[in-house]
């Protein structure tokens, strides 16, 4: 029988807080973390409540203690998937953190390849708008190749798609949403291993043979109709951290 699901304890609430605001960029390589005490007055827990949140950090390697000083990020290479990306947007108005950076490489309408058709609901052999951006970060170099695809019959409501600058800050979803009323509702991802392209290779400065990560993200309205799909690839060494769940 169905249950409800289990509210998990508040020390991993406040630790998943804290990762997805460093996740996201929020607090980059070197930021000083809350204090404990900060922490319990925030969330109005107990102090050894705040303290085991930051444990928990510390234990994935996120953040370090140094005597004295307080508690800082690691400088721990975590890609950042869509969800980072929407949570950033909505909270703060950017989609990308401090000391992130993009360069749109193509922008274009071209023939869907059969797995971006078939995402989208379009016929075989259907053209379609797509729009690749390479993603920097300073301490990093390189690390996201991201290439979104939409139906071409939205070129006339989304020309900004096709143009090769950036679209502010608040993204392809946000823009799309802007311009046909579409509104965004939910998403779904799958991802796989697999050997990185020439291409790829090349952008992410990758000796071949080289395994990368890859994400297909396929964005649904409220019509569950498919408003834009995205396949974004990260150089292996750059870990994706998932948050805690209950067991029981």
């Amino acid at each position: 029988m169905p249950e409800i699901q289990v509210v998990l304890p508040k020390y991993l609430q406040i630790a998943n807080h804290v990762r997805e605001q460093i996740l996201r960029g929020d607090l980059p390589p070197g930021a000083e973390v809350p204090s404990e005490r900060q922490l319990a007055d925030a969330w109005k827990v107990a102090r050894p409540t705040a303290s085991r949140a930051l444990e928990t950090l510390r234990r994935e390697g996120l953040v370090e203690s140094r005597q004295g000083s307080g508690t800082f990020v690691s400088e721990v290479r975590a890609h950042r998937r869509p969800i980072h990306r929407y949570h950033r947007y909505r909270q703060l108005g950017g989609q990308y953190g401090p000391g992130e950076s993009l360069v749109i490489a193509r922008a274009e309408i071209t023939e869907a390849p059969d797995h971006v058709a078939q995402a989208l609901q379009l016929d075989e052999g259907a053209q379609a708008m797509v729009r690749e951006r390479i993603i920097s970060r300073e301490e990093n170099g390189t690390t996201e190749i991201a290439t979104s695809w939409w139906p071409a019959a939205l070129a006339a409501q989304c020309p900004r798609l096709l143009e090769r600058t950036s679209l502010g800050g608040m993204g392809s979803v946000r823009y799309v949403e802007s311009a046909t009323g579409r509104i965004a509702t939910y998403a779904r991802d799958q991802v796989a291993a697999r050997l990185a392209t020439p291409q790829e290779a090349a952008t992410l400065k990758l000796q071949v043979p080289a395994a990368v990560l890859t994400y297909r993200h396929v964005v649904f309205d409220r019509q569950d109709q498919p408003l834009e799909f995205t396949e974004a690839t990260y150089p292996p060494e750059v870990w994706t951290i998932e948050q805690e769940y209950p067991i029981d």
